[in-house]
């Protein structure tokens, strides 16, 4: 059932924006009431959330063009999942691109800019409100820091351009979404797993009642725990490559190479971090821990060679891999010339992978029960898939053995949140 057609002027469409620990996607409700998932990369829906500071031309380029950039070695500095900063002290701190200092706060500026001036373009008008989402919780059992960070978020798209900014709960927007086929009431529990969040909410959902502004009463129970695919990632980067440098090698005297290190390079937006001048300093030093000198040499040749960023898009590329097929998949390491190095072996299996992430998924699959627990449903009708972590082969079936007696439906991993909100956006009142 398609919304009510607005009569608003055409600039005062309300832009719905899903901006993503590692993607990002937007859609709108336009003047016929159509919902329009707008494509931001070329033909496709999700941007990626990131940012390329190109040094030799001192261009910005965005999104998988980003990617692209850092892939192919051009000489510069790739930024992602600027998301996990938000409610922390790290979004005003400075970072140096392309020789000048420049806060996390006005990177993340940047990204809205540019998705705004390519959701503009579009659409052939300018567009000045915003429907955000946002998670269930930015930052677990801190409100102050969860305020903060929608706080910033807010802050971040006024100064792109934006000038009326409202937020909707991320799971809640795609329940609004799927609300959109369904043709009779039905209980279900949204499971969005982003790049950094879990999110849920049980809700009522029933087509009679899309185009109402208040749905308080249907919301029945919201959870969410800070957790994502960008934790996938590391816990596989750590159990996978991260050996390979030296994580969890028996140094002199007995003892584990010291793994801070470690912990950075698989983390996506901590990566920066382990090539300032004191953490080069502390690696090189590092040396004295290590038997195996092999493994400190290419440790040496990731973290001076900026090769952090593409061994994570290597793992993410091989978890994506194997979690389709269930067969093995190879990280490629290709682009390391340290010696030995062309006989590495660093493969995700489906065994693994379920063994590296059960912990997390437990998480996830155990906020998800509170979740309906919580709603004071004994069970729900449908178990509602989406975000772009979904699709987790382990996280899946984890999910169906823990409610067996529920139909599992897939929803648009991308686009589904942004539409969701596109609708939600539709329905809030304009200013008098």
């Amino acid at each position: 059932m398609q919304p009510r057609v607005s009569d608003a002027p055409a600039n005062e469409v309300t832009l719905g924006i899903d901006f993503g620990t590692s993607n990002s996607a937007a859609a709108l409700i336009d003047r016929d009431g159509k919902l329009q998932v707008i494509a931001l990369d070329d033909s496709r829906p999700e941007m990626p959330t990131a940012l390329f500071f190109a040094s030799e031309t001192h261009t910005v380029a965005f999104g998988s063009q980003a990617m692209q950039a850092y892939l192919s070695s051009t000489e510069g500095r790739l930024l992602r999942s600027l998301k996990s900063l938000l409610g922390s002290r790290l979004m005003d701190e400075y970072t140096v691109v392309n020789n000048q200092s420049i806060r996390f706060f006005d990177i993340v500026v940047l990204f809205f800019k540019e998705l705004k001036r390519r959701c503009e373009i579009h659409v052939g008008h300018s567009i000045e409100r915003a429907m955000l989402g946002r998670p269930v919780h930015f930052v677990d059992d801190n409100p102050e820091r969860d305020a903060l960070a929608q706080d910033t978020l807010a802050r971040a798209a006024r100064e792109a351009g934006f000038t009326h900014i409202s937020f909707q709960l991320e799971p809640i927007a795609a329940a609004f979404d799927y609300e959109q086929r369904i043709a009779t009431e039905t209980t279900a529990l949204v499971v969005d797993i982003g790049g950094g969040t879990s999110d849920f909410t049980v809700i009522r959902l029933n087509p009679e009642r899309s185009r109402d502004a208040d749905r308080s009463g249907d919301i029945l129970a919201t959870t969410g725990v800070h957790i994502g695919g960008t934790d996938f990632d590391r816990l596989l980067d750590l159990s996978t490559v991260m050996p390979l440098l030296g994580y969890k090698h028996i140094g002199t005297g007995g003892r584990p190479v010291p793994n801070s290190i470690f912990f950075d390079l698989s983390t996506w937006h901590l990566i920066h971090q382990t090539t300032t001048r004191k953490a080069l300093h502390f690696a090189r030093e590092l040396w004295t821990d290590y038997v195996d000198q092999t493994l400190h040499a290419r440790l040496m040749e990731v973290i001076e060679e900026h090769h952090g960023h593409r061994i994570l898009a290597g793992v993410e590329v091989a978890k994506i891999a194997c979690s389709v097929s269930g067969e093995s998949a190879v990280v490629n390491l290709d682009f390391l010339s340290t010696p030995a190095s062309a006989s590495l072996d660093a493969s995700i299996t489906a065994p693994g992978m379920r063994e590296a992430l059960s912990q997390p998924v437990a998480q996830v699959v155990a906020c998800a029960l509170q979740c309906i627990e919580a709603s004071g449903l004994a069970s729900v009708d449908v178990m509602y898939l989406t975000g772009g972590s979904s699709a987790l082969q382990p996280l899946v079936e984890a999910l169906q053995a823990a409610l067996p007696g529920t139909a599992l439906l897939h929803g648009d991993r991308f686009g589904g949140v942004a539409a969701g909100l596109a609708y939600a956006g539709f329905l809030v009142p304009s200013d008098p």
